[in-house]
């Protein structure tokens, strides 16, 4: 199959998708704390969460991949998975024990990421791994939602811990790799014969 190369176009499917999925964050916290409704919140976590494929399945089948695209995809993901745990975290709906080593992952990611972007090392590639921790973890935040609103609580809250250690496990084990793949990514930059 041959490699897509992201244009620069800004007006594309696509891009609509992830802007509406931005927008979504905002919604959150007025649902959480405007009407303080934990159950619709949760929904629509899960929502943006499921949406999460669209954007990137739509950039392909209709050759829209760009460059702002690119960028959104993972902005869209990290800032609602932060506002779902921050949010979770101030309304006691997400445990501290999977709030917390979340909250610290993202913050070692920004920090990595910054540093690769600083050193003129692009940004690194998303790892499968990394996709299928954040579907488990899109999973299992809004269970605690859903658990937190007494919406099947007997089934909710044991799948909500399930899925939230096996989701923390398989995250931070994604850091790891990453950290990986920054340290080559840096050492391919020192090495480059135009440095």
């Amino acid at each position: 199959m041959p490699e897509v190369v992201p244009t620069d176009r800004v007006f594309t499917v696509p891009n609509l998708v992830s802007f509406i999925r931005l927008a979504a964050v905002g919604v959150f916290w007025w649902l959480l704390f405007g009407v303080e409704n934990v159950a619709f919140a949760g929904l629509l976590i899960f929502l943006v969460g499921w949406t999460d494929w669209i954007d990137g399945y739509l950039a392909r089948r209709l050759n829209q991949v760009s460059k702002l695209g690119a960028m959104l995809d993972p902005v869209a993901d990290r800032l609602m998975i932060a506002s779902a745990l921050v949010g979770g975290l101030i309304a006691g709906v997400v445990p501290g024990l999977i709030g917390w080593p979340l909250i610290v992952r993202e913050v070692v990611m920004t920090l990595l990421t910054s540093y690769m972007v600083a050193r003129g090392a692009g940004v690194l590639e998303v790892r499968k791994i990394g996709k299928q921790a954040t579907f488990i973890l899109y999973g299992a935040i809004p269970t605690f939602y859903f658990a937190s609103a007494d919406i099947l609580t007997t089934i909710s809250l044991p799948l909500a811990w399930f899925s939230g250690i096996v989701g923390l496990a398989l995250y931070w084990y994604a850091v790891f790799l990453y950290i990986g793949d920054a340290r080559s990514a840096l050492r391919e930059l020192e090495s480059s014969p135009s440095r």
